[in-house]
């Protein structure tokens, strides 16, 4: 019996110091100083959409926003997202929508992502199944757009103030940035999940496996776009455990069956599409390094700090991962955060619960503002990238 004990604790030993050592390597800072990134141009869905799809089409209404600007901020959750704690990370402001014409600064980069997007266009209304018009082609068209227009605008000031013979910086190019910083700054992506989902709505599993080639090589098209206009530095988001999301629950079928979900309440199927498509958005990046010679091309796996994070949320403080802090979902009346809907002479609202921190998903399909920092706290120091590189070095070649 003693010796099972001592084996025991050498094993333990073993597996604590593996760990330790897993970890010091992952966020081992290079001996290089870290990028200093002038600017995040970020491309994406609502995962890191900060306004985009509520100046295009209607505002997301309260209680969204309520746990940090107190008030709606164009962000699906409660507060801030990882792509704002990214630019917090950096030392940089939150990113201004590009479709956003009112109080916006794109001095230090501009955001593309809109709620709904998709790497492919789908062939479909916003009203119809909320997905945006703005897909990951239309996204980088307008980059292409707003980095020749700035620039213009930006030598036809300098040039107007050498002729008046004044020094200062022109007020029209105050809130742009400078030319030749885009290919300084860093290029952050957040999208692919709306591809799956709508897959899940319109295909059958086997049409959507065979489709994912081609949505990633459309991701991949636009990555080589961007390069070609100057980009050096990709910060590259997989997608999440989709089939983890509470929402994910209302719409599935046949549940009951043995292996549908896996041991932490998870539906198999959906994630197992997300992990297809992880594998081989990753085979795409390493095949992009190889053809993009000059480009620093950073792979995170989100997948894996989300569902981490899903997987042990006692540990770290959340309660059950699958509550939903916003909204109304009893006896199979869904009423979504922030709705107000009549049924049966009654008024249901979509409000808020009281400890939207204590909660890993804010509205069934977003995560809190909380989840947010969690999961940007760990990817921000490498330990869920390829190469494990910290954030603030990813403009450094592999």
């Amino acid at each position: 019996m003693e010796g099972i004990i001592e084996n025991a604790r050498v094993l333990f030993v073993a597996i604590v110091f593996v760990s330790l050592a897993l970890d010091v390597k992952a966020r081992r800072i290079p001996a290089a100083p870290p990028c200093d990134f002038p600017a995040i141009y970020n491309f994406g869905d609502s995962n890191s959409d900060t306004g985009g799809i509520s100046a295009a089409f209607w505002p997301i209404p309260p209680p969204y926003g309520v746990s940090y600007f107190h008030r709606p901020a164009g962000r699906n959750s409660d507060g801030r997202l990882i792509i704002d704690f990214i630019a917090e990370h950096l030392g940089l402001p939150y990113l201004s929508s590009y479709l956003d014409s009112i109080g916006t600064n794109f001095r230090h980069g501009a955001n593309f992502a809109t709620g709904g997007s998709t790497i492919r266009m789908q062939n479909e209304s916003i009203f119809e199944n909320g997905i945006s018009p703005f897909s990951l082609d239309i996204q980088t068209m307008q980059f292409d757009q707003f980095k020749a227009r700035t620039s213009e605008l930006y030598h036809q000031s300098e040039l107007k103030l050498m002729q008046d013979n004044i020094f200062l910086d022109p007020s029209s190019a105050r809130k742009l940035p400078r030319p030749k910083e885009f290919s300084r700054a860093l290029y952050t992506f957040d999208i692919g999940q709306n591809d799956i989902a709508a897959g899940f709505r319109k295909l059958t599993m086997p049409q959507l496996r065979a489709a994912i080639p081609d949505i990633v090589d459309k991701f991949g098209a636009a990555i080589t776009r961007l390069y070609q206009h100057g980009a050096r530095a990709f910060w590259i988001h997989n997608t999440g455990p989709i089939g983890c999301l509470p929402a994910a629950m209302f719409y599935v079928s046949n549940p009951s069956k043995p292996g549908f979900f896996d041991k932490y309440g998870c539906i198999r199927s959906h994630n197992a599409i997300a992990l297809e498509f992880n594998r081989q958005l990753k085979a795409r990046v390493n095949t992009l390094r190889a053809e993009l010679p000059h480009a620093a091309l950073t792979y995170v796996d989100i997948y894996s700090a989300k569902y981490h994070l899903i997987s042990n949320t006692k540990i770290y403080g959340f309660r059950d991962p699958f509550k939903i802090c916003c909204g109304h979902h009893k006896n199979n009346i869904h009423v979504w955060c922030g709705q107000r809907v009549v049924i049966n002479g009654s008024e249901i609202v979509g409000a808020a619960c009281g400890s939207p921190a204590a909660c890993i998903s804010w509205d069934g399909v977003h995560y809190s503002q909380a989840a947010n920092h969690w999961i940007a706290n760990r990817i921000a120091n490498g330990s869920f990238s390829d190469p494990p590189m910290p954030i603030a070095h990813a403009c450094l070649k592999h």
